[in-house]
């Protein structure tokens, strides 16, 4: 039996997630219209990223730039204390909470370098959808890049 977790007796589930998919899907289909994402990240998300990382500290802000998809790039190295995946995902998470928009998608991938430079990646979709927004729907990639963890 393939097990999920260290003590796992089951192998298996106890339900599905289905009543996640109609907003899931609401999300994906704004990920793909073609003016959804909006411009200037570095003004409206860099404030918050590096009003977060000044309070918080157990990331620092390395280097930012806008990518070839318009994907904010942020590269952080991890400062906290403990060196665990585990904290450095609920420092990450953290920090999307304080840009995130009433609709966000976090994906982590551990990506493989070369030495030491393997690192935590998360790609992050948030914005604002249809009914909800305050504003017009529109949207941000962002992808965390954090160093010094693993």
């Amino acid at each position: 039996m393939p097990r999920r977790w260290d003590d796992d007796q089951r192998g298996h589930g106890v339900g599905d997630a289905a009543q996640l998919v109609p907003g899931a899907r609401e999300l994906v289909a704004a990920f793909s219209q073609s003016d959804w994402v909006a411009e200037q990240p570095e003004i409206h998300l860099r404030p918050h990223v590096e009003a977060w990382c000044q309070r918080d500290q157990r990331l620092a802000l390395v280097e930012a730039n806008i990518d070839g998809d318009h994907g904010y790039v942020l590269d952080l190295e991890w400062r906290g204390a403990n060196w665990s995946v585990g904290e450095a995902r609920a420092a990450v998470l953290s920090l999307i909470g304080s840009f995130a928009e009433s609709a966000t998608y976090v994906r982590q991938r551990r990506v493989e370098g070369e030495g030491s430079t393997s690192k935590l990646w998360f790609e992050v979709g948030t914005g604002e959808l249809a009914p909800d927004a305050r504003f017009a729907p529109h949207g941000h990639v962002v992808i965390i890049n954090v160093a010094g963890v693993l």
